[in-house]
């Protein structure tokens, strides 16, 4: 292969209706390899590759673990698997969530620029959050080349934003001219040699492979955080020397602090819920044990009962309150 040759493609919101719109457009003698990351629930039925292909003249597939790469194909990450890129091939793992999903953007984006360097176009559609931003950045870092649809044109435009305020992107383009954009690019040969891959990308793109001895590693990259990963309850590492805050524990989850606000979010709510529950039942008890105790002329240790029950109840009652407003009280915080 010579030129931009590797074509990495990540979206979430918004990403089927704008992915079949570019592969409508790219040409069928595409002399490159197409690698697709979309956002889905790890058990869901995905189609995706259906979509695709049906869309236009590329075929479409959901990758196969070690699978050689050829150029003129689609190659999709399947649920519940992260797409990563090897020299020669794929590979498909079922490595740490990275910014509350898997598969996610960001390892394909680390991978690709890792092993191809400036050959790599990455290429960020809509979108929610900022999972593919770091990635992008990695590409960039390798002298790759970095394109990012037009927030303006993109049906959830945070994604495309975000890229634009943490990336020096090298075209920004609306959807309709992204597939004539990509199809020059790929032909163009790198402007650059690779600059060398930096310790922090090399570990990073290892911790998605799942390498034991990258995870042993005593000598992080980064310094520990106060705060514990949602996913496992290790501690949290700040990766060092990037303006975009990220955390990333010691077997690899890892969350931008969008991303870590979000999942913490998700767990209070669930926390609220869970202590709603158990107050209710708490209350429920009590005063079962209330009757019991005044059937059986206990009249003292019945009152000890009604009053842990109001007590309950009450607490219940504050606990409710923060649930029905927790959707405005969490708008007011991003919004701050």
């Amino acid at each position: 292969m010579s030129g931009h040759d590797i074509v990495t493609i990540g979206a979430s919101a918004g990403g089927v209706e704008a992915l079949s719109r570019l592969m409508h457009e790219l040409p069928g003698d595409l002399a490159a390899a197409v690698f697709v990351v979309l956002h889905i629930p790890a058990d869901a039925v995905s189609i995706l590759p259906d979509i695709l292909s049906r869309a236009g003249p590329l075929p479409a597939t959901h990758a196969q673990d070690c699978e050689p790469i050829a150029p003129g194909r689609i190659y999709v990450a399947p649920p519940g698997r992260h797409l990563l890129l090897k020299d020669g091939a794929v590979a498909v793992v079922a490595g740490p969530r990275e910014n509350r999903h898997r598969p996610a953007i960001d390892p394909l984006f680390r991978t690709a620029a890792r092993v191809y360097g400036p050959r790599v176009i990455g290429v960020l559609l809509t979108g929610a959050g900022d999972d593919g931003v770091a990635g992008l950045r990695a590409i960039k870092s390798r002298k790759g080349l970095a394109v990012v649809q037009d927030p303006a044109d993109a049906a959830h435009p945070d994604l495309p934003r975000t890229a634009l305020e943490f990336v020096t992107v090298d075209h920004v383009a609306p959807l309709a001219k992204l597939a004539p954009l990509l199809t020059r690019l790929v032909a163009e040969p790198p402007a650059a040699a690779p600059s060398p891959v930096s310790r922090r990308l090399r570990a990073e793109a290892k911790m998605a492979e799942v390498d034991l001895d990258t995870i042993e590693d005593e000598d992080k990259v980064g310094h520990p955080s106060v705060y514990s990963c949602p996913d496992c309850g290790g501690v949290l590492w700040e990766v060092e020397g990037d303006d975009l805050l990220r955390f990333r524990c010691r077997v690899g989850h890892s969350y931008t602090a969008s991303a870590l606000a979000d999942e913490q979010t998700d767990i209070l709510e669930k926390a609220l819920w869970a202590s709603f529950r158990m107050l209710e039942e708490n209350a429920s008890f009590a005063r079962r044990l209330a009757v019991r105790a005044r059937r059986a002329g206990q009249t003292s240790l019945a009152e000890r009962q009604l009053t842990r029950a109001e007590e309950s109840a009450q607490q219940a009652a504050a606990i409710r309150q923060m649930i029905v407003h927790f959707d405005d009280a969490g708008a007011h915080m991003m919004k701050d």
